[in-house]
């Protein structure tokens, strides 16, 4: 336990940010399964866009790491364009 004002303060200053990254790392990590359980072309395509915006959010915030951040929002392309290509 922290006895000092500084340390005490650090303590609750980390735990605010940790909630806020845990938020933000929620809400990407949602909308990539929104993208996932979409089921028509149209409705994928304006899920995959909302997707890159979270996932561009929270790398821009340093929740993910700008790699990460690329990575992911590859994938997806290549799912949404693998779906489109099935005619499914």
């Amino acid at each position: 336990m922290a006895h000092h004002l500084h340390a005490k303060k650090a303590i609750r200053q980390s735990e605010k940010r940790r909630r806020r990254n845990q938020a933000d790392k929620s809400r990407m990590k949602s909308s990539i399964k929104a993208f996932i359980s979409a089921e028509t072309p149209e409705k994928k395509l304006k899920a995959l866009k909302n997707a890159h915006s979270m996932i561009d959010r929270a790398a821009r915030k340093n929740v993910i790491h700008d790699n990460n951040a690329a990575r992911k929002k590859s994938q997806l392309a290549h799912a949404y364009a693998k779906f489109v290509k099935s005619g499914s």
